[in-house]
């Protein structure tokens, strides 16, 4: 099944059937807003909308079955004013009940607050800000997969642990970027680290030569990427290029996405860790439900995000189905009531603030010598436990907690 990489305004268009109790419950239609053809469009974009599907079909099967659901998405194009735009058509014109994967930090945060206001469920699992769950917080907004404080937390210390002491940080210039190099500074001082300095370069960014330079120039034990998707890839093959691992800088990605790997490759990536919510080779269950998504989006195993898709979008349905509604406050409610049960999430639960919390993993990446198969790319470093991988509610200045 091919998308374009264009704005899209996909519709499923599945009709009620005579199912007991489906008459009783309005019809759903969920947006997925996300990159179409940025930087982020092959962690998120065309494929979260594939995962999206997948969950409906899904659901439709089992605690749906009967629901009217529809399907929507387009391209926020990584601007805030774009993704608010759209997000308020939806709601306003369009009747969508839940917006889905939000890839872009600034993004994000702008439907925040416009799904706030119209009692609207949003499921983030493209944006990485930990602004959603803290002072931006919403009772109707659930940030799903990952976070700039998970991605700082299993890196930070195993590279620390093996000597990586002093830190110099790239970082993408707008709120994701700046969370992310924030979380983990806060974390390589907690652990007795220093900050040897930081650089930021624009989203979109192809050249990182003098980056690179002042980076190597620092002398840190540790060059960190604090940046995603396409600006990621570039900065490893020009880190490469550099010879930064070669003049004994350690390169560590504090997040990298499947995608992003298959386009560095084995050889320009070897050696790199970094952390992940969902990878498809973990289980049985996790290379199942990879192996249905690729025969639904191009032969290619899914990304976080939009395994993060899936999994949200599963729960929302079965929370509308649960609660016969589509009213965001009600919905809400009973997703934070029913457990989140699907082959993405582990020791998974949902905090009051919003955030889901699970297990994260540290990977490394293979050496080409050491790959097995086309999608064989990483081996499993440590499992980091739910309660330890995110930011603990003490720590959180979400109004809710109040």
């Amino acid at each position: 099944m091919k998308f374009p990489v264009h704005a899209l305004a996909l519709s499923c268009a599945l009709a009620f059937s005579s199912t007991a109790g489906a008459s009783d419950i309005p019809p759903v239609k969920i947006g997925v807003l996300t990159d179409m053809s940025g930087t982020y469009a092959s962690m998120g974009g065309p494929g979260s909308v594939a995962a999206a599907r997948m969950a409906i079909n899904d659901c439709l099967a089992a605690e749906c079955k009967g629901m009217q659901i529809d399907l929507v998405s387009a391209d926020n194009q990584n601007k805030a004013d774009v993704g608010a735009a759209k997000a308020r058509e939806w709601f306003d014109r369009d009747g969508v009940t839940a917006i889905a994967d939000l890839t872009n930090s600034a993004v994000a945060l702008a439907v925040q607050n416009i799904a706030r206001d119209k009692n609207k469920v949003v499921l983030f699992s493209g944006p990485a800000t930990t602004a959603l769950t803290n002072k931006e917080c919403s009772p109707v907004g659930f940030h799903w997969m990952f976070d700039t404080y998970s991605q700082s937390v299993g890196g930070a210390k195993a590279t620390i642990a093996t000597g990586g002491k002093s830190w110099f940080f790239l970082t993408v210039d707008y709120a994701f970027g700046h969370s992310l190099e924030a979380d983990t500074s806060k974390m390589v001082e907690s652990l007795g680290g220093k900050v040897n300095g930081a650089v930021r370069h624009p989203l979109n960014n192809s050249d990182y030569a003098s980056f690179m330079l002042q980076a190597q120039s620092s002398k840190a034990d540790v060059v960190a990427l604090a940046n995603g998707g396409q600006d990621t890839v570039n900065a490893v093959k020009q880190a490469k290029e550099f010879g930064v691992s070669e003049g004994g800088q350690r390169l560590v990605s504090l997040l990298i996405f499947l995608s992003d790997l298959r386009a560095l490759g084995n050889e320009s990536a070897q050696g790199l860790s970094y952390v992940d919510g969902f990878y498809w080779d973990f289980d049985d269950n996790t290379r199942d439900w990879s192996n249905r998504f690729a025969k639904e989006f191009n032969n290619l195993k899914p990304t976080m995000t939009q395994a993060g898709v899936y999994s949200s979008v599963l729960h929302y349905l079965k929370a509308v189905a649960a609660a016969k509604s589509t009213e965001g406050d009600k919905v809400a409610a009973k997703m934070r009531e029913i457990p989140i049960e699907d082959p993405i999430m582990h020791n998974a639960s949902i905090q009051p603030n919003g955030r889901v919390i699970h297990d994260m993993y540290l990977y490394e990446v293979k050496k080409p010598s050491e790959k097995q198969s086309e999608w064989d790319y990483s081996k499993l470093l440590a499992t980091i436990p739910a309660a330890e991988a995110f930011q603990p509610l003490s720590e959180s200045s979400c109004s809710l907690l109040k």
